[in-house]
């Protein structure tokens, strides 16, 4: 069974992807990287699709990065190259990157790289059940997606207070604070989700891809820059001691022990 489902609707121009791991609670690993990195290249090349949704199956959106799998590959990730690593940060962006619009409909928990999945989308609606954080550095690992982006889409003082402290952003919060545009009844949520993608997908294709395109680029204004930051700490802090503890205590259910080194 694949860990992502693709699903066109032609009427309205639309696609869902929906991340589907029910059972770890939607949690990223190299299986669904892949086949979303498929899908949406499939969806950017396909000109009846003009707008894309993506959600969660079950209870959460997404529980971020397979820590059990990371767990195993403390080792790679350290010996990977600079451009290596800056290019696997670009590849944290599968949606910011891709030329059509993408709506997040939050349905329930969506943390670490869940959080951040939700962020890379242009538009974000969540339901009544739905909470966010950041919780890497509860697990000795950077957000390396937020790190960049997260304070172009909610105050920088808020976003740097859910990266250093690991707490949790109710969905009232993220209303207030912007990072959500909409908050709604789970049972109305894919149906919001799927109104706003038909007025999209109503509107002429090229101003839309063509309004997508400006608004990223002020928004990413910068970035590549910082990437180039980001690995370079960031290759000091993932191939720590510490990077390999966080996780392992996640997949061994025990408290992680700090080395700082």
């Amino acid at each position: 069974m694949p860990d992502l489902r693709y699903e066109r609707f032609t009427d309205g121009h639309y696609a869902i992807f929906t991340m589907d791991r029910p059972g770890r609670l939607n949690a990223q690993g190299l299986t669904m990287r892949q086949e979303l990195r498929e899908a949406l290249d499939e969806f950017a090349a396909d000109p009846e699709m003009r707008v894309g949704i993506v959600t969660g199956e079950g209870r959460a959106f997404s529980a971020g990065a397979d820590l059990k799998e990371m767990s195993t590959q403390s080792g790679s990730r350290a010996a990977l190259t600079e451009e290596q690593r800056i290019e696997g940060y670009r590849g944290n962006q599968p949606f910011g990157r891709n030329p059509k619009p993408i709506i997040a409909a939050v349905n329930g928990l969506a943390i670490g790289a869940g959080m951040e999945r939700a962020a890379d989308c242009d538009i974000r609606i969540a339901s009544t059940q739905a909470y966010f954080g950041l919780f890497e550095v509860k697990r000795g690992i950077l957000a390396n997606y937020a790190i960049n982006n997260l304070s172009r889409v909610m105050p920088y003082n808020e976003a740097v207070y859910l990266m250093l402290t690991g707490d949790t952003l109710s969905v009232e919060d993220a209303h207030r604070l912007g990072f959500v545009h909409e908050v709604l009844e789970p049972d109305k949520l894919m149906p919001r989700a799927v109104a706003i993608a038909e007025m999209i997908g109503a509107n002429a294709p090229l101003a839309v891809e063509g309004t997508k395109a400006v608004a990223q680029f002020w928004r990413r204004y910068g970035l590549e820059e910082s990437m180039h930051l980001t690995a370079s700490v960031g290759h000091r802090v993932l191939s720590s001691e510490d990077a390999a503890e966080g996780p392992k205590a996640f997949a061994e259910k025990r408290p992680p022990v700090w080395q700082g080194k």
